[in-house]
């Protein structure tokens, strides 16, 4: 085992009678990585990080930390600690009382503890917030000291269940850059559940997308996002086109009445494929100039961009272009062979991207 892998997950099953939460699933987790668990409700984030925990126990596998097997080491003995959605903290307790409470079950010096409290109420930029009162704070104050209280017991990896889902947007944006630059500070491993594909992309080293209970994609951000490895990766992770296609040959595709050339081989002739498209990477160019030709069914104004939609024969684009237009104007659309990725043709996803 590679010495900077701190967590391994070898073949792990969970199963609750019929129902099979993960199926089979082995990755491994790096010293100081930031990796998110990417999916939609109920494919089985939420199980996987419980089970690194050791709420659950696994049908089937084996969980290792540091290389060590941790089947029979209850969860107040793994070095590692968790943040719900809900931040559970004591509300009869003040701030400080709150973070302090590991470290005083663990009987510290109070001393210690006082210098260790402060020094995560620094961290999460709560210093002079000791003797507030839980109620008195807001969602996000809240949820930083529930970080704080999960890091001042030092672990050496953090679980996090979705826990900017009760923030606002703006607050949330924040909370996601403020994750990052502290988990960059601490230098410890953060493994990180959520159904949001802009949070993954935008906090994460590495990305493993998930599907009724199976990784569908494991990369960095970059990797998921322009090389989605099937057509429900591309769906999940951010906007795509998913059209129909044949394959006629290597590097080039035959899709809306016309043969593209693209940078993808290895295919059957004539294999029927999936093609997809990130809106950003179609060009709105005039009708004549355009290798498909369509009309502007809808154009909205997204502050950066305008997403438009273009119907062309039987099919309508979404694209992001920061040409203006006019519903009802006809237009041509170029894709140049870098935008087009071919996939085998596989189950079409049953998930549109969470917004």
């Amino acid at each position: 085992m590679g010495n900077n892998h701190l967590l391994e997950l070898e073949n792990v099953t969970m199963d609750y009678g019929e129902t099979v939460a993960l199926n089979n699933v082995s990755m491994y987790i790096r010293q100081n990585e930031f990796l998110t668990l990417l999916g939609p409700s109920g494919c089985g984030k939420t199980t996987m990080l419980r089970i690194i925990a050791g709420f659950e126990t696994p049908s089937s596998g084996r969980v290792l930390f540091d290389g060590q097997d941790m089947a029979s080491v209850p969860p107040y003995r793994r070095h590692v600690n968790t943040v719900f959605q809900r931040y559970a903290l004591f509300p009869h307790l003040n701030v400080f009382e709150n973070i302090a409470f590991g470290l005083k079950l663990k009987k510290m010096d109070k001393a210690v503890i006082s210098e260790r409290v402060k020094s995560m109420l620094r961290l999460v930029n709560l210093s002079g917030y000791e003797k507030r009162s839980i109620d008195a704070l807001s969602g996000g104050q809240q949820q930083r000291v529930a970080i704080a209280r999960a890091l001042v017991n030092q672990p050496e990896m953090l679980l996090l269940d979705e826990p900017l889902g009760a923030l606002d947007l703006k607050l949330r944006k924040e909370m996601q850059l403020e994750l990052k630059a502290m988990q960059q500070r601490l230098g410890i491993t953060f493994l990180y559940v959520t159904h949001d594909q802009e949070e993954a992309l935008t906090m994460s080293d590495t990305i493993a997308v998930m599907r009724d209970g199976e990784i569908q994609q494991i990369g960095t951000p970059i990797d998921i996002y322009n090389e989605p490895k099937n057509a429900y990766v591309a769906d999940f992770v951010g906007e795509s086109n998913i059209i129909d296609g044949v394959m006629e040959k290597d590097y080039l595709v035959r899709f809306c009445g016309h043969a593209f050339p693209c940078l993808d081989a290895g295919f059957a002739p004539d294999e029927d494929v999936d093609v997809v498209v990130r809106p950003e990477d179609v060009v709105v160019t005039s009708e004549e100039a355009g290798t498909l030709r369509g009309e502007v069914r809808s154009i909205v104004f997204m502050g950066v961009h305008y997403e438009i939609r273009v119907g062309c024969g039987d099919f309508e684009w979404l694209i992001h272009t920061t040409r203006n237009a006019e519903v009802g104007d006809r237009v041509g659309l170029r894709l140049d062979p870098d935008a087009i990725h071919i996939m085998h043709k596989g189950e079409k996803p049953t998930c549109s991207s969470a917004q």
